[in-house]
């Protein structure tokens, strides 16, 4: 931990010829060992010399990797089925398999499920970024910690999800600090306010999309310092409102569970990229670079801190823009601005609105199911499209916990439909959306 406190501070004032020193050295260590100790690497890689370029390695996709994992992943003792068996358990989530991993799971943007192992390197260099890149003013991390450095975060409050997994790790670490509560996103709002109101967080994370929500009940009284959210994209319209309704800073930043925290915030509101830990490259469709200021198609990120599971040219669906000027904060790293997930919010009679994430969660939770799509077609009407081994049998468990999560929203009257459709990216943008509301 304190190698990885002092690496990352270091990098915080790095130069450019300085990052890409470091970030050719750190892959070339990476890529060394998972040639030596994983059999997906050594024939990916079986015509790669010694003396190679980061645009010579091949790129890496999440079904390719995902569909052969136990050759993925570098500790050979550790299987697809042993996973299984540990995340049965949900009392295993924030513990480590074997005392060496972290478990997660994620379906990520394109749908496709994923199951990713942080080992202890990964572990520490999160937290230290989380310590020394988190906040993006000054004042905001003063005020933090005078208040006692109470953080809630409304996320999944179950499930092997990074949010969630972090924080129970952490708990587990240090039992005696009462600092940090996870609030379950899915729980009925009375219930999210009353424990937030008598928790009086400092920091407040979460979805944008569900803050947004929980910003219009005028029965939440809370005076966050800084509200920092995620999982999402931030739009211009949100950050304004949580600023309007709880007079702090809102800020953002950029991360997913296969790269870590890929960019932080800065002051003029600009993601600066982790460039010490994780390799960002905005890409065409082909896989071809595209240079500063212009959109990517995608984008290939290569985590330099994992070494049980490489993310090595990792494809994720997001479109950035990859700025190199400099920017006002000072900082010298480059930024970039995202297009990221844009699911719905879908809204029901009385005006009654949910938060895609909530759907998205509960969906995912659904082990049968490989991919999901959720589509409303009017007021009271919902289709789901769903890629399963046995169709029939994932909806209805679909289908029970989707109407007991409605009875606990007071919403009744709800017809949920499957449809012989399968799950599909936006015919004119090419993103996929999880949670989808028609014009109705």
């Amino acid at each position: 931990m304190l190698k990885a406190m002092l690496q990352t501070w270091r990098g915080n004032k790095a130069d450019q010829d300085t990052i890409k020193t470091l970030q050719d050295k750190r892959l070339k260590e990476l890529v060394r060992y998972a040639r030596a100790y994983s059999p997906f690497y050594q024939r990916l890689y079986a015509a790669i010399g010694d003396d190679f370029r980061l645009e010579d390695l091949p790129p890496t996709s999440k079904p390719q990797m995902m569909s052969r994992l136990d050759e993925v992943f570098t500790d050979r003792r550790i299987t697809t089925e042993r996973i299984a068996g540990f995340t049965e358990n949900l009392d295993n989530v924030g513990r480590m398999l074997d005392g060496k991993y972290l478990v997660f799971k994620t379906s990520g943007s394109t749908g496709h499920p994923a199951t990713v192992l942080y080992d202890k390197a990964a572990i520490d260099v999160a937290s230290a970024i989380a310590a020394f890149r988190t906040f993006a003013r000054k004042e905001d991390y003063l005020a933090f910690m005078k208040h006692g450095k109470k953080t809630a975060g409304v996320f999944a409050d179950y499930g092997f999800y990074l949010a969630c997994g972090m924080s129970r790790y952490l708990q587990l670490r240090m039992p005696w600090k009462r600092t940090k509560i996870t609030v379950d996103v899915n729980a009925p709002e009375e219930e999210i306010i009353r424990r937030l109101n008598a928790f009086q967080p400092s920091m407040l994370s979460g979805y944008p999309s569900n803050l947004a929500l929980l910003a219009d009940y005028p029965d939440l009284s809370i005076k966050p310092d800084v509200i920092i959210t995620g999982g999402e994209l931030l739009t211009n319209e949100i950050r304004q409102k949580l600023t309007e309704r709880f007079g702090c800073y809102v800020q953002t930043h950029y991360s997913c569970t296969e790269g870590g925290e890929i960019a932080c915030e800065c002051s003029e509101g600009h993601l600066h990229i982790n460039e010490d830990w994780v390799i960002v490259e905005p890409v065409d469709k082909d896989n071809n670079p595209v240079g500063p200021g212009v959109q990517s198609e995608k984008v290939l990120i290569t985590n330099l801190s994992n070494y049980i599971q490489p993310f090595i040219r990792y494809e994720l669906t997001d479109r950035i823009i990859i700025h190199d000027e400099a920017c006002p904060c000072g900082k010298p790293s480059r930024w970039l601005e995202i297009e990221g997930r844009t699911d719905d919010i879908l809204t029901f009679a009385g005006g009654v609105q949910i938060a895609p994430m909530s759907f998205y969660k509960i969906l995912e939770e659904i082990k049968s199911i490989r991919r999901f799509q959720l589509v409303q077609t009017a007021s009271d009407k919902l289709e789901l499209r769903i890629l399963a081994d046995n169709p029939i049998e994932a909806f209805k468990e679909a289908h029970r916990n989707l109407m007991s999560f409605m009875a606990s929203k007071e919403l009744s009257g709800i017809d949920i439909a499957l449809t012989n459709e399968l799950p599909q990216s936006d015919k004119i943008s090419g993103k996929f959306k999880h949670i989808i509301a028609l014009k109705h």
